[in-house]
């Protein structure tokens, strides 16, 4: 395509077109593209309200440009290459050509059971074909697809389809997941008994186990796709028609669904996608996220289809049947773009090498990771293990609201640099603000991160919430969108992500930054990870409490608490050593990967009631691990 950056000369050129005048820059894109109808204007926005509107009066339709545009010469190209839990299993290559048909007869199937454009579908499904080809078909009629992690509970799931009233529900029988089944037909079954606004609930049968039938509502997906063809119109969408919506934990007990749109969201995933993994026809590229995550919305889905790629989907997990899978796939399908969290690379670097070194991983060209600022001890794992100290590696730094990846590194252009997400990306300006919110003008400065002017994939507001999308977003430093982070730039502007900015702590006076703290305790050859959080101290204000977890799972010991602490004080000083250190089994996560500091804030404060919203944990049972821990800390 030739949006694609091949230099760093094309990088400064074009950042430097990006920020003097926006809506030209994107302007040029966005013809790369297939419209129905061209825009009027580019931009408007008034973040005071807020509202942020790209390529306004443009028609489209996302599908056109993930399919129609690829048929004539990209036809008989694999678009996915799905590989299912059991490696015994053949995985499936499929087409532009047969994903347009299976696409376009399974959006007849929601047209037949009464889904018109506006309509909101749940889609809580595992990781198989049928998603993507659920998410799709639901664009391509004007349906807005709201996807839903297929390991979230009953309450969680009736919590996302009641808040955005959805219509049908598509689900499967069950999932597979490693050695284990899960029981999804079952779970949504008890969501369902809370859920008026769904109609009918379309179920593809995975796992072939026994399931109770609700006559009437529940439909089989194969029985339903007999009725129908394979002929379907796109429907023409406006670049402002939501495509999607997408539930995000907040700190509140609420998640919030971010909403993004049709046009400025096909924009930008395709760009940051092809620029930062620097895509190229032949390549193989996989993302290991789950599709029910804004990862794998930008880029397994919506970013490679766009652009003519093949992407990679996986069914199963990292350490099944061993901790080498994720290597036995790279060589299998020659994958030569391998993007996952740096929460996965710490748990594999826990595993004897052998399971890397038993796999021939020359086909790989450029790495990355996503969901959390890596720490250098994986990033260097990652470099010399998996990618033998000559594939880039990509620090991708971004979020749902997002919609498409902010400040990075492009693979191979731009230079790597260990814990650094390095450079913004064409169209994004980061600045850092201090506490009172003023731009720190100093090139090496560390601050609040926040972004300047709009991109073509902000989400657009919260369904059904904008006076909370205002609140969360635009009112703590007005005229900025505010993430929620903070960062230092070194001396070339690089970016590091350094966290939250409610995980920067006052310790005596003194403001710590979390991620540093962490990245000198997991410096500690016994260490695997660690969280480090704050807590109300009496002389201190706030003292800090670090969770560790070590490869041996110990208890408690007082001689590693002792090198932890020097460390620590070795690396940063005695300002940042913990007061209290507590071993842990593991640490409550996010399906995507992030850390979920709030629920660590609460318990090391004694405040074990009022935990909020724990739906998105991947991992819901270490909390009572943690409470009964919490007093042995010390």
């Amino acid at each position: 395509m030739a949006l694609q950056i091949k230099s760093i000369e094309d990088y400064h050129k074009a950042y430097q077109k990006s920020i003097e005048n926006p809506s030209k820059f994107w302007d040029e894109i966005a013809k790369d593209f297939y419209w129905k109808k061209k825009w009027d204007q580019t931009l408007s926005y008034d973040w005071s309200v807020p509202e942020t509107k790209w390529f306004v009066g443009g028609k489209l339709n996302i599908t056109e440009n993930c399919l129609d545009r690829h048929l004539a010469t990209k036809g008989n190209q694999t678009a996915i290459i799905w590989e299912p839990n059991d490696p015994k299993v053949k995985a499936k290559h499929i087409t532009y050509r047969q994903l347009y048909s299976k696409v376009c007869a399974f959006a007849n199937v929601l047209k037949n059971n009464g889904v018109v454009k506006g309509d909101r579908v749940c889609i809580y499904m595992p990781m198989i074909i049928e998603l993507p080809i659920a998410a799709l078909a639901c664009a391509r009629i004007g349906a807005i697809h709201s996807i839903v992690f297929a390991g979230f509970s009953s309450r969680a799931l009736a919590a996302r389809i009641n808040d955005s009233k959805c219509k049908v529900l598509l689900t499967s029988d069950g999932g597979l997941r490693g050695d284990k089944i899960i029981p999804l037909k079952d779970i949504a079954d008890n969501a369902l008994k809370t859920c008026p606004s769904i109609k009918k609930s379309i179920i593809f049968k995975r796992t072939r186990q026994t399931v109770e039938w609700i006559k009437g509502r529940d439909l089989w997906w194969h029985e339903e796709l007999a009725k129908v063809d394979d002929s379907c119109p796109a429907e023409v969408m406006d670049s402002e028609d939501i495509l999607f919506i997408l539930y995000t934990s907040g700190s509140t007990g609420k998640p919030k669904g971010m909403v993004h749109t049709c046009g400025g969201y096909m924009v930008y995933s395709t760009y940051s996608f092809l620029n930062v993994f620097q895509y190229r026809p032949n390549d193989i590229y996989w993302c290991t996220a789950d599709i029910g995550w804004i990862t794998g919305h930008s880029f397994i889905v919506y970013g490679p289809l766009t652009t003519g790629a093949t992407t990679v989907m996986f069914e199963g997990i990292p350490s099944y049947p061993d901790f080498g899978r994720f290597w036995e796939i790279c060589e299998k399908h020659k994958v030569t773009q391998f993007y996952t969290a740096p929460t996965a690379i710490r748990a594999l670097a826990k595993h004897p090498l052998s399971f890397v070194t038993s796999h021939d991983l020359s086909c790989l060209k450029i790495l990355g990771t996503v969901g959390e600022p890596i720490n250098e001890e994986a990033w260097h794992w990652y470099n010399i293990n998996i990618g033998k100290n000559k594939c880039p590696i990509v620090d991708t730094w971004w979020q749902t609201e997002t919609g498409g990846i902010m400040i990075s590194s492009l693979a191979g252009i731009t230079k790597d640099k260990p814990t650094f997400a390095t450079l913004p990306l064409p169209g994004i300006q980061p600045v850092l603000l201090n506490g009172d919110g003023i731009e720190i003008t100093e090139i090496k400065a560390e601050g609040i991160l926040a972004i300047k002017q709009p991109w073509p994939s902000l989400a657009r507001t919260i369904y059904g919430d904008n006076k909370r999308y205002k609140n969360v977003y635009f009112s703590a430093y007005p005229g900025y969108y505010f993430p929620g982070d903070g960062a230092l730039r070194d001396s070339k502007g690089n970016y590091r992500i350094t966290g939250r900015v409610d995980d920067v702590i006052i310790v005596s006076g003194h403001n710590l930054g979390t991620a540093p703290i962490e990245n000198a305790i997991n410096e500690h050859e016994d260490i695997v990870e660690s969280a480090v959080v704050g807590f109300p101290h009496d002389i201190k204000g706030n003292a800090l409490h670090a969770y560790v977890m070590t490869y041996d799972g110990i208890i408690q010991n007082d001689k590693l608490i002792g090198e932890i602490r020097n460390l620590v004080t070795k690396t940063i000083g005695a300002i940042a050593r913990p007061d209290k250190i507590q071993f842990v089994k593991g640490l409550p996560k996010t399906r995507s990967g992030k850390i979920m500091r709030r629920i660590l804030r609460k318990i090391a404060s004694g405040d074990t009631e009022n935990l909020g919203d724990t739906s998105t944990l991947l991992n819901p049972e270490i909390v009572d691990d943690l409470q009964k821990g919490f007093a042995k800390g010390r």
